[in-house]
């Protein structure tokens, strides 16, 4: 096994393959731009070499500064992850000519299945079936029927310089096929001035289910499959294992299929086959063909991992040190059923639009797996993939996992950035999702309901309310002044609307609000308080900024009401405390001079401090507060000289 490894990635991958290197005694050299100088996987490495600047090309996709780091810090192999140099040959052979290992395939076996045609070429080759279509030069209208109808109906018909669906035609019955074509010729002549077409199979319920395979360079061993058909726009969002539907034998024909593939191009480490699958009539082992083959670990990786018990960075530096494979087809089983969500920092209802910031707070749940290369306080920055974190759950049964999945997205906690965390809840309430009738098209047949945001209740605005305030942790004689409820009101901002509240604080244990004409109770029973008869949620406070971790987080903005005009007040005599609060400083002294804006005091108050400022120029006539003093809001703490 190896002393050293390098770890050609950053972010979530980077940290992932750290925790098996170090459980196995395996030291972790990490490489980092300008922008990840402070990121967490240089944090867990034992050591890290800077390699460059922000943006990728100057820094992660630097094969040559990248080997010359292995080679300075004495690592003896390098991990390349995934993205980046992962399926990048000339690097494999430049790893190798450095005289080091690269864990991974082949450059051979990457070149390969490189391309796609070429790949199926060689898959056909090996007896995996590959998508039936007739891409030929002979245009002959009897030619094209009789492709047709060894490919089977229903096909499409497309023009082969086509886009944007123009010269593009569905034909479900052999009779209407001449009139398809010479309709489909005839667009596209007038659309691209080339009326050739192809004939491909029409795939009428397409799912997207991958293979899991591992090799040694000449043996391997599929584990299982994957479902990834939850897909927008070609990305996929929730993947699972097993897929929904899979029978013992569509899975023997995909498994020994993977297997096949593997071995045709003597494949070493970790892999993935992937195929399109037709499921207008279920899953059936004649329905399913090759797409491509993605020659590095993937992202969705850890499902395979919770239902085979397997670690699959373990197994890759196993084979890659020299081991045979760690087990044989036999030996492996399904236990159970595991989903992984992908959550990202991207602005759901502007189209998914990628977003930075820096998260203020993070927080996941016990019983759920989240593998991240984040941590409060660290930023999402623009140069690189926008995710925060892989949420993944495990389950006796897809049900009992669709629960945990549901459950653990509801209490996961983000601030500080826009997040597709709502609309990952609300495809784990889908009902077609539910019932496992996924295709790769559910998501774009019902995104209005999938992106409709969870409605902002009083409840939830008063939990921000109490936190802003400091209400939630009140003293025994918070709330009384002279014997009388304390009255307060207050604003929030929320998507740019100014919310207004109210409040009579009964005592330490009870508060009675008022929030845009609904009346709001929080009570505060055994310690814990209840609003509308709901517990509090959590909240996180971040300068101006609430989040309430209901309804997969929603913030608010707390407005200081010193953010008003100080001379609008009516005695400008008077300095008074505009909440209660408590004087950290008072700046003044009788008989001391003062100009309009002159800082006077400290309020320490909504857990911020205010400055309190002279509204006009004048002479202190007198001071009414101290440090430390706690104060009503009104009171006066200090006074200037009549003009």
């Amino acid at each position: 096994m190896f002393d050293k490894i390098l770890i050609a990635n950053r972010g979530e991958i980077a940290c992932r393959v750290i925790e098996t290197a170090h459980k196995m005694g395996v030291a972790c050299v990490a490489v980092y731009s300008d922008a990840d100088a402070a990121a967490k996987h240089v944090q867990m490495a034992d050591e890290a070499v800077h390699i460059g600047g922000a943006a990728p090309a100057d820094s992660y996709l630097k094969g040559d500064v990248i080997i010359q780091a292995a080679l300075d810090t004495g690592a003896q192999a390098i991990h390349p992850g995934y993205g980046f140099l992962s399926e990048n040959p000339d690097f494999v052979d430049a790893v190798q000519a450095a005289g080091l290992t690269f864990i991974g395939p082949s450059a051979d076996a990457i070149r390969k299945m490189g391309l796609k045609d070429a790949a199926k070429a060689l898959m056909e080759h090996a007896g995996v079936p590959v998508v039936p279509g007739y891409h030929g030069d002979n245009q002959d209208p009897e030619h094209l029927a009789g492709a047709a109808d060894t490919i089977g109906y229903p096909v499409l018909i497309k023009a082969v310089a086509g886009g944007g669906g123009k010269g593009m035609r569905l034909v479900e019955r052999p009779a209407d096929f001449a009139a398809a074509l010479d309709s489909a010729r005839g667009e596209a002549k007038t659309a691209f001035g080339n009326d050739a077409v192809l004939v491909e199979k029409f795939v009428a319920k397409p799912r997207h289910i991958e293979v899991q395979v591992f090799g040694d360079g000449t043996h391997a061993v599929h584990l299982f499959e994957r479902d990834c058909s939850l897909q927008r726009r070609h990305q996929k969002v929730i993947e699972e294992a097993p897929a929904p539907g899979m029978t013992p034998e569509m899975r023997e024909a995909m498994g020994q299929a993977g297997v096949r593939a593997a071995e045709a191009i003597g494949y070493k480490g970790a892999g993935t086959v992937e195929f399109i699958v037709d499921a207008s009539d279920g899953l059936r082992p004649d329905r399913f063909w090759f797409m491509e083959m993605n020659t590095r670990l993937q992202v969705e990786h850890p499902v395979t991992e919770a239902i085979t018990g397997i670690d699959l960075v373990e197994w890759q530096l196993r084979v890659a040190a020299g081991e045979s494979l760690p087990k044989r087809q036999a030996e492996l089983s399904i236990n159970g059923h595991a989903f992984e969500a992908r959550l990202y920092a991207e602005d759901v209802p502007k189209g998914f639009l990628p977003a930075t910031g820096t998260l203020t707070h993070l927080e996941f749940p016990h019983g759920c797996r989240a593998d991240s290369g984040v941590r409060a306080g660290d930023t999402i920055s623009p140069w690189y993939d926008p995710m925060i974190a892989k949420v993944i759950v495990h389950g006796r049964t897809r049900a009992v996992a669709l629960e945990q999945l549901h459950r653990a997205l509801r209490r996961t906690q983000v601030a500080g950035t826009v997040t597709n965390l709502s609309f990952l809840g609300a495809l784990t309430r889908h009902a077609g999702f539910a019932a496992g009738d996924v295709d790769t098209g559910l998501i774009g047949r019902d995104l209005d309901d999938l992106v409709r945001e969870p409605a902002v209740t009083p409840a939830m605005t008063v939990a921000a309310a109490m936190a802003a305030t400091g209400l939630d942790k009140p003293a025994q004689d918070t709330g009384f002044t002279l014997w009388a409820p304390l009255h307060r009101a207050l604003q929030l901002k929320r998507d740019g609307e100014v919310l207004d509240l109210d409040v009579q604080v009964a005592g330490p244990d009870r508060q009675d609000w008022q929030v845009g004409g609904a009346s709001v109770i929080a009570e505060r029973v055994n310690g814990r308080w209840i609003i509308d008869g709901q517990p509090m949620p959590p909240v996180a406070i971040a300068g101006h900024d609430v989040t309430v971790f209901d309804a997969y987080g929603v913030n608010f903005e707390m407005l200081d009401p010193l953010d008003r005009d100080v001379s609008a007040a009516g005695d400008t005599n008077v300095v008074e405390a505009p909440m209660p609060g408590l004087v950290k400083a008072v700046f003044a002294a009788p008989g001391q001079a003062v100009k309009e804006g002159d800082r006077l005091a400290i309020l320490e108050a909504m857990k911020m401090e205010h400055s309190l400022l002279a509204a006009r120029d004048g002479v202190v006539a007198e001071v009414l507060a101290e440090a430390g003093s706690q104060v009503e809001a009104g009171a006066a703490l200090v006074r200037l000289e009549d003009d």
